[in-house]
C-alpha cells in the first residue's frame, strides 16, 4: 500500500511563493506517473500538473509558467514550486500516484492520493 503525505501549504500573499512536498512511502513502483491536483471549496478537483517517471511534464494552462513540478526518485519525493501565486490558486492541493506511466489530468488514472495540504493566497 502506498502512502502519500503532502506538506508545505500555508497562507501567502498574492505574488508570493510556496513549495509543496509529497512524500511517498510503502509499496511505490518505479515507472509510475505522479500528479498534483487541487480542489477549491464548492468546486471539482482539478488537475494542476503531472510528471512522468522520466521527467516529462504536463501543466494546466492556468499554472503554466508559474508552477514547477519536480521529483527526487531516490527520496520518493515530488515537489511543486508555486510562484506568482494568485487568490484563485487558493485550494487544497493533493499529490497522487498513477496506476502506471500515465501523468495526465484524468483523476481515474491515479490510484493513490494524499490527504491534501491547504494553500491560501490573500489578495
Amino acid at each position: 500500500q502506498v502512502q502519500l503525505v503532502e506538506s508545505g501549504g500555508g497562507l501567502v500573499q498574492a505574488g508570493g511563493s510556496l513549495r509543496l512536498s509529497c512524500a511517498a512511502s510503502g509499496r511505490t513502483f518505479s515507472g509510475n506517473g505522479m500528479g498534483w491536483f487541487r480542489q477549491a471549496p464548492g468546486k471539482e478537483r482539478d488537475f494542476v500538473v503531472g510528471i512522468s517517471w522520466s521527467g516529462s511534464t504536463v501543466y494546466a494552462s492556468s499554472v503554466k509558467g508559474r508552477f514547477t513540478i519536480s521529483r527526487d526518485k531516490s527520496k520518493n519525493m515530488v515537489y511543486l514550486k508555486m510562484n506568482s501565486l494568485l487568490p484563485e490558486d487558493t485550494a487544497v492541493y493533493y499529490c497522487a500516484e498513477a496506476r502506471g506511466p500515465y501523468y495526465g489530468g484524468r483523476t481515474a488514472e491515479y490510484a493513490y492520493w494524499g490527504q491534501g495540504t491547504q494553500v491560501n493566497v490573500s489578495s
